[in-house]
């Protein structure tokens, strides 16, 4: 019971915060309840769902506002919908410590994300080719590290929407609706291992869900994005260190 009352507390706070940075949270839930005592082999799928019902609220949210660019989003979100289930289904053959070790890698490049990069939209479009050929490429990519991590990818596809010309806002949406689905396409692919608890992944959907809706409403305030980030980069660096502490001594 004290495992559901901590995990539930920490994905509500989590989802709210990461709501009003417009991301997933996927990437702190693993090693938080990695560090709680679940294994890896059910924290990464739990990630994965999580990560689908908080940025489905999002990716309303964006839509409604018609900030999603369909034509780029499209070949990401295929490759990635494809990919992940794969990433999901190799997990149990990577050795544990070589995953932890990629993991600790991914949250020293997504704190590095949140302190330094600054989206700096091209001044012209590519054209339709140069834009498949990338968002499929940006989609697979993501598509199989967010499966094999369990950390649904936003991280590695953001940067390069911005590249291909799209504004920051337009990139934020249609990297939260891609992520959706290869989040949720991972889920399942972890799913058919089975060794999910339903009870410890329903509560926190649930408080996933209550956290989006919660930040989401904060973001409506004059919260600063910037001071957000910063708090997130800096925590994400914490928690690498402390997982290669861990692997190392």
């Amino acid at each position: 019971m004290t495992l559901y009352l901590i995990s539930a507390l920490i994905v509500f706070v989590f989802s709210g915060l990461l709501a009003m940075a417009g991301l997933g949270a996927a990437f702190l839930f693993v090693p938080f309840f990695y560090y709680l005592g679940v294994p890896l082999a059910e924290a990464t799928p739990t990630a994965l769902l999580l990560n689908a019902v908080s940025l489905s609220f999002a990716a309303i949210t964006y839509w409604r506002a018609r900030l999603i660019n369909w034509r780029v989003g499209l070949p990401v979100g295929v490759m990635a919908v494809i990919l992940s289930p794969l990433g999901a289904r190799l997990t149990p053959q990577v050795d544990k410590n070589l995953l932890l070790g990629m993991f600790a890698a991914f949250l020293v490049f997504a704190g590095f994300m949140m302190l330094f990069f600054k989206p700096k939209p091209r001044d012209h479009e590519m054209n339709r080719a140069v834009e498949v050929s990338a968002g499929a490429g940006v989609g697979s990519v993501a598509g199989f590290l967010g499966g094999l991590l369990g950390v649904g990818g936003g991280n590695f596809i953001v940067p390069v929407l911005n590249w291909l010309g799209l504004d920051a806002k337009v990139a934020a949406g249609t990297t939260a609706l891609v992520v959706v689905f290869s989040s949720f396409s991972g889920f399942l692919g972890h799913a058919t291992l089975g060794g999910i608890d339903p009870l410890f992944v329903g509560i926190n959907a649930v408080m996933a869900a209550i956290g989006s809706l919660v930040g989401a409403q904060l973001m409506k305030t004059k919260i600063s994005s910037s001071q957000l980030k910063m708090m997130i980069g800096i925590l994400l660096w914490l928690i690498a260190a402390k997982m290669i502490f861990d692997l190392v001594k």
